[in-house]
C-alpha cells in the first residue's frame, strides 16, 4: 500500500515564514530532484506525524500530492524539535522509474527464539547493524529486509552476503567489497553482551 502525503505549494520563505507555518499547524518542506525545479511546500503537521511514525515512511517510495498532482518521492531529510519532538522541516526527493536509488532499509531480525546459541548457549542476539544502504529501482524497494538468526551458535554471525535479498536489490556496502556482519550471538558477561568489547572481524561467520 502506497503512503500518500498531501501538500500545497508555499510562496513565503525564510525563518519568519516557517515559524508562522508551524504556529498554524503546518510543517515547511521542499521537494527536489528528477530534473525539475525545487518546490517549497507546507504539510499538515498532524497528518504528517501520523505517517512519519511508521517505519515504512522512512524506507518506501511515497506518493506526494501537491495541489492535486502526484509525484513519487523518497524522504531524504527532516529536522525535529529538540524538546517537543515535532517535525520542524522535511525534504523529499523525486524518484525516477528508470534510475536506481540508494535508500537505507531497516533489518527485521527473526528466529532468535530458535537459535542454538540463545536456547542452549544462553547467549543473546547482538544487532551490529539495524539498517543497510541498498541500491535498486524504485519499484523493487523493500520496506524491510529479513535477517534469520535461527541457525546461529554462540560466537557465530550473519554477514551481508548471507542475507537473501529481493530480486533487483543489492547492498551498496557489499558491492564495494565490505561483507560486514549484521548480527551475532554473543555471550553475556555480568548481564552485558561481550559483543560490546569484540569487533565484528573477530566473529565466526555462520556455516
Amino acid at each position: 500500500m502506497t503512503i500518500e502525503i498531501n501538500a500545497v505549494k508555499r510562496d513565503a520563505k525564510g525563518t519568519g515564514a516557517s515559524r508562522r507555518l508551524r504556529r498554524a499547524g503546518a510543517v515547511p518542506g521542499v521537494v527536489y530532484g528528477g530534473g525539475k525545479d525545487a518546490v517549497t511546500l507546507e504539510v499538515n503537521a498532524k497528518e504528517l506525524f501520523l505517517q512519519f511514525r511508521h517505519e515504512a515512511f522512512h524506507a518506501s517510495v511515497l506518493s506526494l500530492i501537491v495541489d492535486g498532482k502526484k509525484e513519487s518521492v523518497l524522504l531524504r531529510d527532516f529536522q525535529m524539535h529538540p524538546v517537543r519532538n515535532t517535525i520542524q522541516h522535511i525534504d523529499f526527493q523525486r524518484v525516477s522509474t528508470t534510475e536506481k536509488i540508494h535508500v537505507k532499509v531497516p533489518f527485521h531480525f527473526t528466529g532468535a527464539e530458535n537459535s542454538p546459541g540463545v536456547k542452549l548457549g544462553g547467549g543473546i542476539v547482538a544487532h551490529i547493524q539495524t539498517e543497510a544502504d541498498v541500491s535498486c529501482l524504485a519499484k523493487d524497494l523493500p520496506a524491510f529486509i529479513e535477517v534469520d538468526v535461527a541457525n546461529l551458535e554462540i560466537g557465530q554471525s550473519v554477514h551481508l552476503s548471507q542475507i537473501k535479498l529481493p530480486k533487483g536489490v543489492e547492498f551498496v556496502q557489499l558491492a564495494h567489497g565490505d561483507d560486514a556482519a549484521v548480527a551475532a550471538i554473543a555471550k553475556t558477561r555480568g548481564g552485558v553482551s561481550e559483543a560490546a568489547t569484540e569487533t565484528p572481524a573477530a566473529e565466526t561467520p555462520a556455516a
